[in-house]
């Protein structure tokens, strides 16, 4: 398990709690009051430290190295029904963007989801998750798929952005995202959204437009980084972590704009903490959305759609 800074002294109450067990595995020494004092003090450290996480703090758990990932999220919550489909019929396949079809609870989804790797040599291969125009147009052509064959759709958001590099601008970056979040406002299937991870922006909102944006508790929804907005209005990435909290960008802080409309618990210290409780819940809040949405009509299900982004960012003086 790695930690974060301010996990440390959970670190340290584990480590003493590890040596506790061992002394009383190898020797006639009772220790058993001993490792109940510490556990106690570890669950209470653990209560104190997570109950209290600034925005920054949310920032570092989105992008710990052991909170699972998209394609980890499909596989599991599928149980094996995954079938993976790849290509936008127009350049190339981008590996930074997954998509296919498997079966949640015995419905039918199409699944899209940015896939950053677990590892360096993976995170290379998938582009750290940042979708070049090749994946926005994929995962667009999945979702025509889905809406032929009255297929409702589900999205895993997780990405540091787009790809900002040349090449991708010259294929039409910004063309291949505004034209998502055109076709996804009018797509005649329910969209669920959830953001298990980074939220970033246009690259977030190229597979974010849904009926239902559902966000995991530990992450974040913003149109820029804490780093890249220190470093525009300070000139210095040293502000990173007051800009997070001016950038509002928390699940609590989306929830109460109004601009996500559920929030996924997860369990104490991340979703890395115990990912198979946290893949029953992300299932469970799937599905709950699908069933508000699957009886509406497709003229219905649109207008609300339409309605609920149309609505976003009203105010009265």
């Amino acid at each position: 398990m790695e930690y974060l800074d301010f996990e440390l002294p959970i670190k340290e109450l584990e480590d003493q709690l590890d040596k506790c067990q061992i002394i009383g595995q190898e020797s006639d020494v009772d220790v058993t009051n001993t490792c109940k004092q510490i556990q106690k003090k570890l669950d209470e450290t653990k209560k104190n430290i997570y109950k209290n996480l600034t925005a920054w703090q949310r920032v570092q758990l989105s992008r710990h190295p052991n909170r699972p990932y998209t394609l980890e999220h499909i596989t599991t919550i599928t149980k094996g029904t995954f079938l993976e489909l790849f290509g936008d019929r127009n350049f190339k396949d981008d590996k930074a963007m997954i998509g296919g079809l498997g079966r949640i609870d015995g419905q039918s989804f199409m699944l899209i989801g940015q896939q950053k790797g677990v590892n360096t040599k993976m995170r290379q291969f998938r582009n750290f998750g940042m979708a070049n125009p090749e994946g926005y147009r994929k995962a667009l052509r999945l979702m025509k798929m889905a809406e032929k064959f009255n297929i409702p759709v589900v999205t895993f958001i997780d990405t540091p952005g787009a790809y900002p590099g040349l090449e991708a601008e010259e294929r039409g970056q910004g063309e291949a995202i505004a034209r998502n979040i055109f076709e996804m406002c009018r797509l005649k299937v329910p969209i669920i959204c959830v953001i298990v991870g980074e939220g970033a922006s246009g690259g977030a909102l190229g597979i974010g437009v849904g009926d239902r944006v559902l966000m995991m508790e530990n992450t974040w929804y913003s149109v820029i980084s804490p780093e890249s907005c220190s470093s525009i209005l300070w000139k210095s990435w040293e502000y990173k972590e007051q800009a997070a909290d001016a950038l509002k960008l928390t699940s609590a802080d989306m929830k109460k704009q109004k601009l996500v409309d559920d929030i996924i618990p997860e369990p104490l210290g991340g979703a890395h903490y115990d990912k198979e409780t946290t893949f029953k819940t992300v299932e469970q809040y799937i599905m709950k959305a699908y069933n508000e949405l699957k009886d509406l009509s497709t003229t219905d299900l649109v207008a609300q759609r339409m309605d609920k982004y149309s609505n976003m960012g009203e105010y009265k003086e």
